[in-house]
């Protein structure tokens, strides 16, 4: 079925509308003769009601049709930069966020969709499918909150600019799986060497 706004003016339209508020023309009538589904139908008379004088169903682009030149070449270096991200080995990061490029595009005026910020990283080889997360099977090994506190470390490059690694540092409650505690620090550990063993809870006098 073609748009409404190619059927009929808007002043047919409000007519049709003014009748049907002042209780000469039906719904089922008014939608008969519109094409509307009834869902449509009430959206459109809501849209009529909030200023019969200045409703219209005229369909009016907000965004540009293509994107410049300088644009697509904003978005190529915004790609070519984040596989530099995903692809560094030091980085705990692996796959792409084309939600975030697309926020930080739309600040320097860019509006693009998710969907085509795909394509373009397709096109450039900046793409990784998302792999499917494995079910969660661990099993709790308590029956009260507080009884088993399980702490975790990992050494990691935690930003792209940073100039070294720190270490996460996590408490979990086994019971609740709330985190208890959680802190950063800069710590220099040689590629030979380990941390140290696990830390005991409470810890010892």
């Amino acid at each position: 079925m073609d748009q409404l706004h190619k059927r009929f003016t808007d002043e047919q339209i409000r007519v049709l509308f003014q009748l049907y508020c002042q209780g000469l023309l039906t719904r089922a009538g008014a939608q008969e003769m519109l094409k509307l589904g009834k869902t449509r139908f009430f959206a459109l008379l809501k849209q009529y009601r909030q200023g019969p004088e200045t409703f219209s169903v005229s369909y009016r682009r907000t965004t540009r049709s293509r994107l410049t030149i300088a644009d697509e070449a904003q978005i190529e270096r915004a790609l070519l930069r984040e596989q530099e991200i995903v692809e560094d080995k030091r980085l705990p990061i692996s796959c792409y966020n084309y939600t975030a490029m697309r926020d930080r595009l739309a600040k320097k005026g860019i509006n693009i969709s998710v969907t085509t910020i795909i394509k373009r990283a397709k096109h450039l080889g900046c793409y990784k499918p998302r792999k499917k997360r494995k079910v969660h099977d661990r099993e709790v090994l308590t029956a009260s909150i507080g009884a088993l506190i399980q702490h975790d470390a990992s050494t990691h490059l935690w930003a792209p600019f940073a100039e070294e690694k720190w270490v996460l540092i996590t408490s979990i409650d086994d019971f609740s799986r709330k985190m208890l505690f959680a802190a950063s620090c800069c710590l220099l550990i040689s590629s030979s060497r380990r941390p140290p063993g696990p830390i005991s809870w409470p810890p010892k006098p």
